[in-house]
């Protein structure tokens, strides 16, 4: 019989599936990122889904993040991700933090029950807060570097933090997980040098009071680049879940 996920079982097997089904994670920003990743994993069935984030949906939003329509103007990111979680996958359990994450706020989410943590959070405080404490629970995550002010979707890589070069967000990381004793941390990255935005941008208002308000100016982007990046973070936490359960299925 023909079910949401049956192509998908097709190419990973019931057993495959069934540990998606079984697995809960945590994806931190569902913003032109971040949104991608939550896209891969609920149609991939991922059971049970956690998102953080305490932007609204703003008119800039609209040339790259796939919750922003004309229609989700002005609603928090955290409703919009779920309501399309929802109309994807009835059954998928979700859970909305509706919360910029900080060292301040951090305890307010327990992160030791998830099998996997995406970190697509922008801001360097709270991108290591998030790692540290995955790291010193053992909690498996996955982190993303820059996506802006790139025009070359194909120059995306899947390496440790160790290996990465180009990418300015990833060398302050890189630094200051040496500072922290932290050895490895699985990240996507991408060796495009990163372009100068041919104008400065001017905030929003509703930039103003969102994630950007902390930021010193607003970084290019496009409608394909982050799309990319989440795509392939979302990919690998699906495959790094089966592998830990033994059911990938391996390819040559």
């Amino acid at each position: 019989m023909q079910h949401t996920f049956s192509r998908t079982q097709l190419l990973l097997g019931e057993a495959a599936m069934k540990t998606l089904q079984a697995s809960r994670v945590a994806v931190f920003g569902v913003g032109g990122v971040g949104g991608y990743v939550v896209e891969a994993l609920v149609r991939s069935g991922i059971g049970a889904l956690d998102i953080v984030d305490d932007d609204r949906v703003c008119p800039t939003n609209l040339n790259r993040q796939i919750i922003a329509l004309h229609s989700t103007v002005g609603q928090y990111k955290v409703d919009v991700a779920e309501a399309r979680i929802r109309d994807i996958n009835p059954h998928c359990r979700v859970t909305k933090h509706q919360q910029f994450y900080l060292p301040e706020n951090a305890d307010a989410i327990d992160l030791s029950p998830f099998d996997y943590v995406v970190d697509c959070i922008d801001t360097v405080t709270a991108k290591l807060e998030l790692i540290r404490r995955c790291h010193a629970l053992g909690v498996p995550i996955i982190s993303c570097m820059g996506a802006a002010n790139k025009m070359d979707a194909t120059a995306f890589r899947v390496t440790d933090i160790t290996k990465t070069k180009m990418d300015p967000l990833a060398k302050v990381i890189r630094r200051k997980l040496r500072q922290l004793r932290i050895p490895r941390l699985k990240c996507v990255w991408s060796e495009e040098e990163p372009l100068q935005p041919l104008t400065p941008a001017e905030n929003s208002p509703e930039e103003e009071t969102g994630l950007h308000a902390k930021r010193r100016s607003i970084p290019a982007s496009n409608a394909f680049v982050p799309a990319t990046a989440g795509l392939i973070t979302g990919g690998e936490v699906v495959k790094d879940l089966l592998r830990k359960a033994g059911t990938y299925r391996l390819t040559t």
